[in-house]
């Protein structure tokens, strides 16, 4: 009988206004360590070291070495270790990233034109997003080197899968990256903070305050400046992405300019906090 009540005393809370049935995509690991548990274990019982994933690691090594003239086969290699990366085991994980940090070495020519094929690299790029936390490593890594300075469409891929992947590791790059020179890389550093809105208050109001920062000192310079092209320019490309990040973080999506999410972080004593984002 306690059994019975205990469970219809659930069932009611659960229909409450305002009590969501579904759990938040965003929901903190953290409040519910027995389904973490749960993925641990599942984790670990997933298979490993298979055969067909150094089949196809092998294939695209092959692909890849051959100079571009394979890129296009390379290509579904790729999608097809993506397919397999969420139900492998770590060693094959560790595998399947380590073989696609080779893609990313991997030097293409321009073409007679000038036009340098960026299809590998790119797609490449947006497997490694599906691979947390596991890719972190590796797309922390190719996002500064010198072999893509002068790609911004191929970094900018990084950048984004770096925030897709939902690692805390991987905030603090994203954070430098807020003030880049190039307005691309900065939009793409917002955008993937905006994937971070999971994490405790404290990190949450620490990228905001990083976020806020950034596109106030640019507008600034817009005030100042107005006749400026090239600064107009920069606070286009970058304002919108920005705006977007600030409201999700903050869960207020009816703020659209930086002056007035200032002025809201300083009325909110505990802006930021999980009680204000509900």
């Amino acid at each position: 009988m306690k059994h019975v009540t205990s469970t219809l005393l659930a069932l009611c809370w659960l229909l409450l206004p305002g009590v969501p049935i579904v759990a938040s995509a965003h929901a903190d690991p953290a409040s519910a360590p027995v389904l973490a548990q749960d993925d641990e274990e599942e984790e670990k019982e997933k298979p490993d070291k298979r055969p067909e994933i150094k089949a196809l690691i092998d294939e695209l090594d092959d692909h890849v070495g051959d100079r571009g003239k394979k890129d296009v086969e390379a290509v579904v290699v790729i999608e097809k270790l993506a397919e397999e990366f969420p139900e492998s085991g770590p060693k094959d994980r560790k595998a399947i990233v380590k073989a696609l940090g080779k893609c990313m070495k991997a030097k293409r020519k321009p073409t007679r034109d000038g036009v340098q094929d960026r299809t590998l690299h790119e797609r490449t790029a947006e497997a490694l997003g599906t691979m947390g936390p596991e890719s972190v490593k590796t797309l922390k890594q190719w996002i500064d080197h010198k072999s893509f300075a002068k790609n911004t469409p191929v970094r900018v891929k990084m950048v984004l899968s770096l925030g897709k992947t939902r690692d805390e590791d991987a905030v603090d790059t994203l954070v430098d990256l807020l003030p880049n020179h190039d307005a691309e890389i900065q939009a793409a550093a917002a955008t993937g903070l905006s994937f971070f809105t999971h994490l405790k208050a404290k990190e949450r109001k620490a990228i905001f305050k990083e976020v806020l920062d950034e596109i106030t000192r640019v507008k600034n310079i817009i005030d100042i400046d107005q006749v400026d092209p090239i600064k107009r320019k920069r606070y286009d490309v970058i304002s919108r992405p920005m705006i977007r990040t600030l409201q999700e973080l903050s869960g207020n999506s009816e703020i659209q300019d930086p002056q007035k999410f200032l002025s809201w972080r300083n009325d909110h004593k505990n802006a930021l906090s999980d009680e204000d984002r509900k």
